[in-house]
C-alpha cells in the first residue's frame, strides 16, 4: 500500500521538480600554483591546500559545500518518501552467529533501529540472553562503536575494542562477563588488530603503532607496527614487546594463539599484498625465540589449526584457487610438505577445523558452498544451502559438535543457521522478518564478454515481471580490487531501489577474489585498466540487453570502488547518468602519503616508479577530468574521520569536477559526513540518512 501511494506522490512531485535548480551556487574553491614534477612530467595540484583537514580554510570549505549539498538534497521530491520507507524496512531484528566459549554463548543483536548492535551472553540458546555490552550507551549519537570482542577459553573475561567516530584507531578494554564490570586494563593505539588470549586468561596478544601526533592522527602515515602481550592487571606501559622489525617499516603482525595454547602463530603482512610470511613462538618454552617458518613473501598462507607440530594452512601456492597443506615444523623443508585438500574448480575462501572435520567454504561463480572433509583430506559431505547466496561469520572449535553461520542473498535478509555435526541437521536459528515479500523479486546470473574477451559474471536483481524497455533506472555497483569478492548480500537500500522499479546489477570484476589469485592479479598495477574495461562492458551489456540506457544508468562504488566509478566516469562520461563515488581513492599520485595508503602500492603501484607513474597518471580520476566536459550528475560521499582513505581525495576531486563540469551541466555535489569514518561502525541513523540522499539523487537523475 505504501509503495502505490509513494509512487503517485513522487510522480506528482517530479512533475514539479523545477524547485530543484540546475544552477547551483558552488562555493568558490581557491587555487594555488602548486606543481610537482614526476620523472620530468609537470603535474599541477592547485587544490593541495584541501589536504590539511585541520586548516580553518578547509573547514570553512567543508561547511560551505555541505550547505549547498544538503539544501539540494532536502528539496529533492523523492527524498522524504524514500527516507520513510528506509526507516520502516530497516526496523528489523538482526543477529550474528553465536560463538561458544566455556559453557557460554556470545552473539550480537540489533532490535532494528538501534544505532549499534548489542552484545549478548547466555548459557543456553533456549533461554533469554542478557546484554553484556551496549555501545548505544557509549555516546549520545551512536558514533562510538564496538570493533571486536574476544572471550577467554572459559568465557569468564571479554576483551573488546572501541572506535570513535569511525576511525581505524581502537582502544581495548576487558570486561568481567559475570559482573558486567570493566577491569582497569586499557590498551590504546591499536589498529588493524584483534586480541588473542592465552588459554589461562592471563593476558592477550595484540598489535599497535606508536602514539601519533594529535594533529596528524587521522592523516599521518602508519609504519612500524609492533606485536605486544598485555598481561591482565598491568598498565599498557608494562606490556611485553613480543616481535617487531625496526628494519621493515611496512611489515604488519597478527598474533594468534593456537587452540592447544602451545604456539603463537605470527602472520607477517606487507601492506595489502595477499602474500605473507608465517613465524611462530613456542609458548611452553620461556627461552624460545621466534622461528621464521615461512620467511618469503611468495604466496598466501592462512593458518587453520595444528595437530601438535603439524600445522595446517590454506594456501594459493601453486594453486591459484586455494588448497590445504600440512607442514611438520620438525621437518619444515618444502619437500616434506603434504597436500591434504587439493585445488578444485571452485575458489577455497575459508577453512576451519570443527568437530574433527575440515569445514571449507568455497565460492562457485561468486556464490557460497560449504563442504566437509576428514582430517586426512577425504571428502565427507556438502551442505545444502538455499540458493545463490553468501556464507559469512562461520566459526567454531575443534572440540565443538556444532557450528553456526550467516547466510544472505540479494532478496533475503541474513539468516543464522545451526549445523549439528553428529546428525547432519541444518536448521535456522534466527530468521528476520521484514515488511516485504522476497518472492516479488528475482536474481539471476549472466556472463558477458569484456573488452579483451574475458568472460565475466554478473548478478542482476529486480522485481519479477520487469519489462526490458531500456528505460529502467539501473544501479551498477562494483569494486574490483584487493582480492575482495562481491557476493550476494541483502541491503535495505537496494531493496528500496528495486521497489521503485530499479534494477540492481553487480559484476564480479577482475581484481577481486572470485576466481582466485590469478583473477585478482589480472586487475592490479599495470593491469588495472582491465577492471575499468570489465565495468564498462557490464554497462554496455545492460544497455544492449535493454535493461536500461545511458540516460537511466547510475554507477556506484566505495573505497577502491570509488576509484572504479571515478575512473569509468572520466573515461566514458557519455555512458552514465549518475556517478556515486563513496570514500574513493581519487588521487593516484599521492595516495601513499597518508595513513595506511602506502600499503596499497602492492595493488596499484607507486608514482615514485616511472613506469607505474605513467600508468597511474593515465587513469587517476583527479587528473583525468577535462574542462568543458558534460559529466554525469555526481554525488561524492566521504567523512571527516576517514583515516583509511583520507577525505582529501574526495575534496580535491569535487573541487576539480565542479571546475570542469560543462556550464549548465548536471549537479556536482559532495556530502561530507561528520563524526564518521570509512564506513565501519557507522550508526544506523546516519546510514539511513545517507542512503536516502544517495537513492533520491540517483532516482531523480535516472528517471
Amino acid at each position: 500500500m505504501w509503495t502505490v501511494k509513494c509512487l503517485l506522490a513522487v510522480a506528482i512531485l517530479v512533475a514539479l521538480a523545477a524547485c530543484v535548480t540546475p544552477h547551483l551556487p558552488y562555493p568558490v574553491t581557491r587555487k594555488e600554483p602548486v606543481v610537482d614534477f614526476y620523472h620530468g612530467v609537470p603535474v599541477e595540484d592547485p587544490y593541495r591546500w584541501l589536504e590539511d583537514d585541520h586548516a580553518p580554510e578547509t573547514k570553512a570549505w567543508v561547511e560551505a559545500q555541505n550547505r549547498v549539498t544538503f539544501d539540494y538534497l532536502a528539496r529533492l521530491p523523492e527524498r522524504e518518501p524514500l527516507r520513510a520507507r528506509l526507516t520502516e524496512l530497516w526496523n528489523y531484528e538482526r543477529y550474528s552467529p553465536p560463538v561458544r566459549r566455556g559453557n557460554l554463548y556470545f552473539f550480537s543483536k540489533n532490535d532494528g533501529l538501534q544505532n549499534q548492535s548489542v552484545l549478548y551472553v547466555t548459557d543456553s540458546l533456549d533461554r533469554p540472553a542478557r546484554a553484556l555490552l551496549d555501545p548505544n550507551q557509549w555516546s549520545p549519537d551512536g558514533t562510538v562503536a564496538l570493533t571486536g570482542a574476544t572471550a577467554t577459553e572459559d568465557g569468564r573475561l571479554l576483551a573488546y575494542g572501541q572506535s570513535v567516530a569511525g576511525s581505524d584507531w581502537q582502544e581495548w578494554r576487558v570486561r568481567d562477563v559475570q559482573t558486567g564490570r570493566d577491569l582497569p586494563d586499557h590498551v590504546r593505539w591499536v589498529k588493524f588488530s584483534g586480541a588473542s588470549w592465552r588459554k589461562d586468561g592471563s593476558g592477550f596478544f595484540y598489535s599497535r603503532f606508536d602514539e601519533p601526533d594529535e594533529k596528524t592522527r587521522l592523516t599521518g602515515v602508519n609504519y612500524f607496527q609492533k606485536l605486544y602481550f598485555h598481561r591482565l592487571g598491568t598498565p599498557q606501559s608494562e606490556d611485553r614487546l613480543v616481535y617487531h622489525r625496526p628494519d621493515q617499516k611496512e611489515w604488519g603482525f597478527y598474533g594468534q594463539v593456537t587452540e592447544d595454547d602451545r604456539y603463537l602463530i605470527i602472520t607477517v603482512t606487507r601492506g595489502t599484498d595477499p602474500k605473507n610470511c608465517v613465524f611462530y613462538l613456542d609458548l611452553q618454552d620461556p627461552a624460545a625465540r621466534v622461528v621464521e617458518l615461512l620467511p618469503q613473501f611468495e604466496a598466501d598462507f592462512t593458518f587453520i589449526d595444528n595437530d601438535g607440530p603439524i600445522f595446517w594452512f590454506r594456501t594459493d601456492l601453486e594453486a591459484s584457487r586455494g588448497r590445504v597443506i600440512a607442514i611438520d615444523i620438525r621437518q619444515p623443508d618444502r619437500r616434506h610438505w603434504r597436500e591434504i585438500i587439493p585445488q578444485s574448480d571452485d575458489t577455497l575462501r575459508n577453512v576451519q577445523v570443527i568437530g574433527e572435520r575440515f569445514v571449507a567454504e568455497y565460492l562457485h561463480h561468486a556464490s557460497s558452498r560449504i563442504r566437509l572433509f576428514h582430517l586426512d583430506g577425504r571428502p565427507d559431505r556438502e551442505l545444502s544451502l538455499p540458493g545463490l547466496g553468501t556464507v559469512s561469520a562461520l566459526n567454531g572449535r575443534r572440540s565443538d559438535t556444532e557450528f553456526f553461520f550467516h547466510f544472505t542473498s540479494f532478496t533475503v535478509p541474513g539468516r543464522v543457521y545451526r549445523y549439528d555435526l553428529p546428525s547432519g541437521e541444518l536448521s535456522v536459528w534466527r530468521q528476520p522478518r521484514l515488511a516485504f515479500n522476497p518472492d516479488d523479486y528475482e536474481t539471476h546470473q549472466v556472463f558477458y564478454t569484456s573488452r579483451d574477451g574475458t568472460r565475466v559474471p554478473m548478478f542482476i536483481t529486480h522485481r519479477r515481471g520487469l519489462v526490458r524497455n531500456g528505460r529502467n533506472p539501473t544501479l551498477l555497483y562494483g569494486y574490483g580490487g584487493f582480492n575482495i569478492s562481491l557476493t550476494p548480500g541483502f541491503s535495505v537500500a537496494n531493496l528500496v531501489w528495486m521497489e521503485q522499479g530499479g534494477v540492481y546489477a553487480v559484476p564480479n570484476l577482475r581484481g577481486g577474489g572470485e576466481y582466485g589469485e590469478a583473477w585478482h592479479q589480472a586487475g592490479t598495477k599495470l593491469r588495472k585498466q582491465n577492471v575499468f574495461d570489465d565495468f564498462i562492458a557490464a554497462a554496455e551489456w545492460l544497455i544492449a540487453n535493454r535493461y536500461t540506457s545511458p540516460r537511466h544508468l547510475a554507477i556506484a562504488g566505495g573505497s577502491n570502488g570509488g576509484l572504479l566509478v571515478g575512473a569509468c566516469m572520466t573515461q566514458r562520461p557519455d555512458r552514465f547518468a549518475v556517478d556515486l563515488p563513496a570514500v574513493g581513492v581519487m588521487d593516484m599520485l599521492r595516495f601513499h602519503k597518508f595513513t595506511i595508503g602506502w600499503a596499497w602500492t602492492s595493488e596499484y603501484g607507486c608514482a615514485d616508479d616511472p613506469e607505474a607513474f605513467r600508468y597511474l597518471y593515465a587513469y587517476s580520476p583527479l587528473h583525468n577530468l577535462r574542462p568543458g566536459t558534460r559529466y554525469p550528475a555526481t554525488l561524492i560521499t566521504t567523512a571527516d574521520h576517514d583515516d583509511r582513505v583520507v577525505p582529501a581525495h574526495s575534496f580535491k576531486f569535487a573541487a576539480r569536477l565542479q571546475e570542469c563540469q560543462v556550464r549548465g551541466g548536471p549537479p556536482v555535489l559532495i556530502r561530507i559526513e561528520t563524526r564518521a569514518g570509512h564506513g565501519a561502525g557507522k550508526p544506523t541513523a546516519k546510514q539511513i540518512e545517507e542512503a536516502a540522499d544517495r537513492l533520491a539523487f540517483a532516482l531523480h537523475h535516472t528517471r
